[in-house]
């Protein structure tokens, strides 16, 4: 049996959706999301034995691309040459410098602040938890502190 659909009805209802899209009640959007990453010797790969601790509180926001980070650091056994973010690699894997998070040929000092817009692959690498930071020291040059970035799922 076959009833007819009013025009009195499907017209309002469909500017009701159009009107809800425009003002943003459409497809959700992730809001950023703030996490923190541990920063130790035991870490690296192969591990290093220091007294340094780190920590690093990132902000991601997942519309925009966009990545923030505060890294704090301390006990340190040398001076501090370069930070990056390394990747793709899991937990106990090395891999190379995706951004730097220090200026090349600077001196760095803690707090390292800093922000970069990643790339669509960036991103993905990002999310699913298979980047890492690494501060290096004239101590040890292949890394002092590593973290691995594991942001929290929505």
């Amino acid at each position: 049996m076959r009833m007819p659909i009013s025009s009195r009805l499907v017209v309002p209802v469909i500017c009701a959706l159009g009107l809800g899209f425009a003002l943003g009640a459409g497809p959700s959007q992730a809001a950023p999301v703030s996490f923190k990453v541990q920063l130790s010797g035991s870490q690296q790969v192969p591990p290093v034995q220091t007294a340094a601790t780190g920590t690093a509180d990132l902000t991601y926001d997942p519309a925009s691309r966009m990545l923030s980070w505060t890294i704090t650091y301390s006990g340190v056994s040398g001076t501090v040459t370069m930070a990056h973010i390394h990747g793709p690699a899991a937990a106990g894997k090395n891999a190379s410098p995706q951004i730097w998070l220090t200026q090349k040929g600077s001196p760095v000092s803690s707090p390292i602040k800093g922000q970069a817009t990643l790339t669509p692959e960036q991103a993905k690498q990002f999310e699913a938890g298979e980047w890492y930071i690494n501060v290096h020291t004239d101590s040890h040059p292949a890394g002092e502190l590593r973290g691995q970035v594991m942001p929290p799922k929505s």
